[in-house]
């Protein structure tokens, strides 16, 4: 399976909103401590 298709079908999309969701997260959790640090 190649990491970069030349004709992305769903796969590429599909790890984008991963990565974007997983970056979400971490942005939620850095707020979250930020705000809760003393």
């Amino acid at each position: 399976m190649p990491v970069l298709d030349p004709n992305p079908q769903n796969g590429q999309k599909k790890l984008l909103l991963v990565f974007g969701a997983f970056f979400a997260i971490f942005i939620v959790i850095g707020v979250v401590a930020t705000i809760l640090a003393p």
